[in-house]
Order: structure tokens, then C-alpha cells, then sequence
């Protein structure tokens, strides 16, 4: 399936507004709609809207949308160059807003490119055991990521001590017909999954943003999802991503500030 229908976005008769309901789908094990299907839909919307694709989005959560609930997103083109759009989109269910999602997007021809950032050296997918996802995942985005563990504990192995900061994890979208901002979007809202395994208490949180920058999509079954915390104080953990191919391409990176909960036998999202 293409990411409208992965996401349940649909058009209106406006072509700048955009609309999706909240299904256990798109949601989080919380009872939500999961934070990086939020930016995921609004960057779809004005990916769709501008006719470009994205650069940059950087989403401010606000509120919850709880299931049912029907999300209007309006997106505004606030300049419009030759090579760059700079946007906004807004959710909404009725007058609460719910997230808003700044961004850029276009594209550039430029002759000189490289990459710096250096892939870690994990056991390729086939050879890393499963995520185990608990009752609460069952039937929401999550159970439509095939997930394997390339570096980090599963929930029970979680005893306190604390890691090394840095845990990876290989994710693929059985659903989604290409890799794209939409799949990007949603495992870069994973940080909190990292938070837990640094801490190594039974912890991750909820999203306060989330900042997704593509860099290079190519075709690839596998992204790895290799997660870097940076700290965790005062109640709050913040950390980022980098999001890799499985020929080592950097994808992109995400980039988040969670508010950090202990979970009493559950496991972060």
C-alpha cells in the first residue's frame, strides 16, 4: 500500500486540507494516535500539497487524539521559492489543536555530495532476535513494524543497570510499498524506546517533538534504527537517531525531547 492508505490520510474538497481518523492503526500503545504518524501525515499533506518532497519537519506535540477522533490538517505554503517551500501544517480535532509540523521541502541538483556519519557493525536482520511486543502494541502501529534488536534488552532484561546509551534496532513496513518520509517519520518517533535501554529501567515517555531530516531515500526492505540518548535529567530525556539503509546509506536522522515515565510492566514504546 502507498503511505495515504497506510496512514488512512485522505483529501477534501480543500486541497490544502487533508483528514484522517484515529484507528488502532495509527496508534500508540497509550491509547493514541502515535506521534510519528502525526508527522508522518502532516508531512505527506505537504509533500502532497507543494508538490515536493520534504527536507526537514519538525513536529510540536500539543495534545492527544484519541481513537476515533477525526484529524483535519491544514497546511499553509508560507514561501514558495523555485527550489524550496517552506510550510506549515496544523492538526486539529475540532478546535483542539493537536500538533503543528513546520518544515522545508525541494530539492536541489548540486555536484558535490558525501556522508560522514559511520553505520554501526550489527548483525544483519535474519540473524536478530524479534522485538517482543506486550498485549497493549498488539493492534497498533507497532504491530505493523516487523522489528529486530540488533543491539539492546528486551523489557524483562531491563534490571537497572544502566547502558551505554546507544542501542539499535532493524525495522521494515511489510505494508508500505517504498521507503519514504512516511516510514522515516514513524520509526524516528523510537527515541523513546533508546531512553529505556540507557537507563535500563523499564522507562521511555511521551514525545514533547519530534524533528525528522531526510537525507537520502533509497530503496531498501530494512531501515536501522541506530539510537543515540544524550541525557536524561529533571524528568525529561532527549536524543535522536540516525536512520540507516541496509547498505549502509544514511536515510536521514530524527531527533526528539520525551517526557520520560517509568513503565510498571510495560515497556517503552
Amino acid at each position: 500500500m502507498d503511505a495515504l492508505e497506510f496512514l488512512g490520510l485522505q483529501p477534501t474538497e480543500d486541497p490544502a486540507r487533508w483528514r484522517m481518523t484515529v484507528v488502532p492503526a495509527v496508534m500508540s500503545g497509550m491509547g493514541a494516535l502515535f506521534g510519528g504518524c502525526g508527522l508522518a501525515a502532516a508531512t505527506e499533506a505537504m509533500e502532497r500539497t507543494t508538490g515536493r518532497p520534504t527536507i526537514w519537519a519538525t513536529a510540536q506535540y500539543l495534545s492527544f487524539a484519541r481513537r476515533d477522533a477525526v484529524v483535519d490538517i491544514d497546511v499553509v505554503s508560507m514561501v514558495t521559492g523555485h527550489q524550496i517551500s517552506q510550510a506549515r501544517a496544523v492538526g486539529r480535532v475540532g478546535d483542539d489543536e493537536i500538533f503543528t509540523v513546520n518544515a522545508a521541502l525541494g530539492r536541489r541538483d548540486f555536484d558535490i555530495e558525501g556522508q560522514w556519519a559511520a553505520m554501526p557493525d550489527v548483525a544483519p536482520p535474519a540473524s536478530c532476535r524479534p522485538r517482543q511486543l506486550l498485549p497493549r502494541h498488539h493492534d497498533t502501529v507497532l504491530s505493523r513494524i516487523d522489528m529486530r534488536i540488533a543491539m539492546g534488552r528486551e523489557m524483562e532484561e531491563l534490571d537497572g543497570e544502566a547502558g551505554i546509551g546507544r542501542a539499535a534496532m532493524w525495522a521494515r513496513f511489510p505494508d508500505l510499498d517504498e521507503i519514504g518520509t512516511t516510514a522515516l517519520s514513524v520509526v524516528g518517533d523510537l527515541v523513546p524506546w533508546g531512553i529505556g535501554q540507557a537507563l535500563g529501567h523499564r522507562a521511555g515517555g511521551n514525545s514533547l517533538d519530534n524533528t525528522i531530516r531526510v537525507a537520502a531515500p533509497v530503496p531498501t526492505e530494512w531501515i536501522l534504527l541506530d539510537v543515540r540518548v544524550h541525557a536524561v535529567r529533571g524528568g525529561f530525556g532527549h536524543g535522536l537517531v540516525h536512520l540507516w539503509s541496509e547498505d549502509g546509506t544514511l536515510l536521514g536522522t530524527a531527533s526528539q525531547s520525551t517526557i520520560v515515565r517509568r513503565w510498571s510492566t510495560e515497556a517503552p514504546k
